[in-house]
């Protein structure tokens, strides 16, 4: 298949599952309503993804086996960053968590220019800039240090850092083929979720969980779907496209997110959040300008 085709499918792909992604944070709160709090949903929908997609790990243990250790490491961390981000939807503001985690690009054109050594076009400097002004915008808004206000911004902040990194690593090194590579991510997800769980809430009784039946229900369907599926089709993606383009076309995942939030839980920005909100979303289309600008003068 001819390049350019492929780039074409991956960036379609990436953009549906951008919107897709926009609405995940239903099921993470409605677990957490449900008797499973702070880091125990997210533990439910992982350990659903991994028992979904066990099947396929056992088919293609071979190809896991072979795997570079820095693919297999950078697919796992993938996993534990949207880890911390599914967390971050019981701590923080829909919106909010959704417009932090997009500063991927911010982060990933640093990585890419100053740890892998990657040719960076002079605008995307003023990407980096506009990003961080947003950033701190929306942390500032309430008077005080541009800093996280609590822990979904801090878990969310972490975790587009992490995601970043991810990507990073993936795209250097990774020769894994999508079933596998998301049964990696749903494992390094699962992994560090299950390190974080005790810390954040108290592990709840059973007689806490309501509608045991439906909750499970809910969580495979969950880790099936958005774990499992989408993730699958995300990875193939990834791996055949810049991490910052990936940034980019997950942007349909703030529309998604912001509009549901506002309608269906009440959840509104701050004009000065807005602002800042629009800037990181502005960062990301700079991100895209300079490779546009290559291909019409190269």
């Amino acid at each position: 298949m001819p390049e350019a085709r492929v780039t074409l499918i991956a960036s379609a792909i990436t953009l549906a599952m951008g919107a897709f992604w926009g609405l995940y944070w239903l099921p993470v709160r409605a677990l957490d309503a449900r008797g499973l709090p702070g880091a125990w949903g997210t533990l439910a929908i992982t350990l659903c993804a991994l028992g979904v997609l066990a099947p396929v790990a056992l088919a293609r243990r071979r190809e896991i086996g072979r795997g570079a250790p820095v693919a297999l490491v950078s697919i796992a961390l993938g996993g534990a960053a949207f880890a911390l981000y599914s967390i971050g939807f019981v701590y923080g503001r829909v919106a909010l968590v959704i417009l932090m985690w997009f500063l991927t690009p911010v982060w990933s054109t640093l990585i890419g220019r100053f740890v892998m050594g990657w040719p960076t076009p002079r605008l995307r400097y003023l990407a980096i800039m506009v990003g961080l002004g947003g950033l701190a915008l929306m942390l500032g808004a309430g008077d005080g240090l541009p800093l996280p206000r609590d822990l979904g911004e801090w878990m969310t902040l972490a975790g587009g850092v992490l995601w970043s990194i991810a990507t990073t690593g993936i795209r250097a090194k990774s020769d894994l083929g999508a079933p596998a590579s998301a049964f990696v991510f749903a494992l390094g997800a699962t992994l560090v979720t299950l390190l974080l769980a005790p810390f954040l809430e108290p592990l709840p009784a059973p007689d806490a969980v309501r509608d045991l039946a439906r909750t499970v229900s809910l969580a495979l369907v969950t880790g099936a779907l958005w774990w499992g599926l989408s993730l699958a089709a995300l990875m193939w993606a990834t791996v055949r496209l810049e991490p910052a383009r990936v940034g980019l076309l997950l942007m349909t995942e703030v529309l998604v997110g912001a509009l549901s939030a506002a309608f269906l839980a009440g959840e509104t920005l701050s004009p000065m959040e807005l602002a800042g909100g629009l800037l990181v979303l502005g960062a990301g289309l700079l991100e895209l300008w300079p490779l546009r600008e290559e291909r019409g003068t190269g």
